[in-house]
C-alpha cells in the first residue's frame, strides 16, 4: 500500500509538472519604465486572456524610442528561453503610423510580437526566420479598443501574444503571411576580408563599460589569433577613426594587469573590448550604435 501511495504521489507530481510546463509563457520588453501603469495594463490584458499565463519582464528600461537598444536586449536574452516562449517588444516611436505589427516565428520555435521597425534586426538572423505574419487587428485586438491609437502594446501586442501563447489562436490565425524578412537597422556586418575582421559596436554592458560587438567567434577565428597574441583594433564613428589601439587577446580579465585593456569573447561568444576593473567606453570615448564600427588586424 505504501508503494502504491508513493507511486500515486509521484504520478500526480509528474502530471502537475507537465501541466505547469505546458502553461503559456510571455516575456515583456518596452521603453515604458515602471513609473505608471502601462506595464501593469499589458499584464492585465494578458491575464484576462489566460489566467494561468506565466509573465516575465525582460526589461522596461530601454531608452525611450531606442529601437536599436531594444533589438539588442532581445538577442541577448531570447535563446535562453524555451521554444514556444512568446516575446512582446514595444519600442514604438511610430505607433499609429503605417509600420506593420507582426509576429515572427523563428526556426528555434520562439515567437516575437512587435512593430516591424527594426526591433528584430539581430534576433531574426541569430535564431533564423521561419515565418512572419501581420497581425489582423480586426480579429486580434482587445475588445472596444478600436478608437485607441497610441497604446498598441496593450491593445494589440499583449492581447495577441497572450492569445497565441495560450493556444486561443494558432500562428496561422495571427493574420496574413508576409515575406520571410523583417525591417533591419543598417549597420556594419561582421565579416572577414583580406586579413581584416570588420564589425559593428553594438553596445556597452552598462555597469562595467565593456564594449560589445557583433563579431562572432567563427569570424574572429579567421584571423588566426592565439590567446596572448596582440591585435590592432581601430574604432570608427561614421567612418572616421576615433581610436587605434594594440590589445592582447585574453580569455579572462585577470590575464592582464588592473587598468590594462584587452580583447575577449563575451557571454554571447562575441568579440568585446574591456579594461580590467575600469570602463573601456569612458576611458577611450567609445560609443555604440549603427554608426560605430571596428576593424581588427593581427
Amino acid at each position: 500500500m505504501r508503494l502504491a501511495a508513493v507511486a500515486g504521489l509521484v504520478a500526480s507530481a509528474c502530471l502537475a509538472f507537465a501541466a505547469s510546463a505546458a502553461q503559456p509563457v510571455l516575456v515583456l520588453q518596452s521603453d515604458f519604465g515602471l513609473l505608471d501603469g502601462a506595464v501593469a495594463s499589458m499584464k492585465g490584458v494578458a491575464v484576462g486572456v489566460a489566467p494561468d499565463i506565466h509573465i516575465y519582464d525582460l526589461t522596461h528600461e530601454i531608452e525611450p524610442f531606442n529601437i536599436w537598444q531594444g533589438a539588442l536586449r532581445l538577442v541577448q536574452t531570447a535563446e535562453y528561453w524555451p521554444a514556444g516562449t512568446v516575446f512582446v517588444s514595444v519600442v514604438d516611436p511610430g505607433v499609429g503610423t503605417d509600420r506593420k505589427s507582426v509576429v515572427l516565428r523563428t526556426r528555434s520555435g520562439h515567437y516575437f510580437v512587435t512593430p516591424d521597425n527594426g526591433t528584430l534586426t539581430f534576433v531574426a538572423p541569430r535564431l533564423g526566420i521561419d515565418a512572419v505574419r501581420e497581425i489582423d487587428e480586426a480579429v486580434n485586438r482587445r475588445k472596444d479598443s478600436q478608437k485607441s491609437f497610441t497604446f498598441h502594446g496593450r491593445d494589440v501586442y499583449a492581447y495577441t501574444a497572450a492569445r497565441l501563447a495560450a493556444g486561443v489562436i494558432t500562428f496561422d490565425q495571427v493574420g496574413r503571411a508576409l515575406p520571410a524578412e523583417v525591417v533591419t537597422i543598417p549597420h556594419e556586418a561582421a565579416r572577414f576580408e583580406d586579413g581584416v575582421v570588420y564589425g559593428n559596436i553594438q553596445t556597452d554592458d552598462g555597469n562595467y563599460g565593456n564594449i560589445w560587438t557583433n563579431v562572432d567567434r567563427a569570424t574572429f577565428d579567421r584571423l588566426g589569433v592565439k590567446r596572448g597574441d596582440r591585435v590592432q583594433v581601430t574604432v570608427l564613428n561614421g567612418g572616421k577613426e576615433v581610436l587605434k589601439l594594440a590589445v592582447p587577446y585574453a580569455a579572462t580579465f585577470g590575464e592582464v594587469a588592473v587598468g590594462e585593456p584587452l580583447l575577449y569573447l563575451n557571454s554571447l561568444d562575441s568579440v568585446s573590448l574591456a579594461i580590467n576593473q575600469a570602463s573601456f567606453a569612458k576611458k577611450f570615448g567609445v560609443g555604440s550604435g549603427p554608426a560605430w564600427s571596428l576593424q581588427i588586424r593581427h
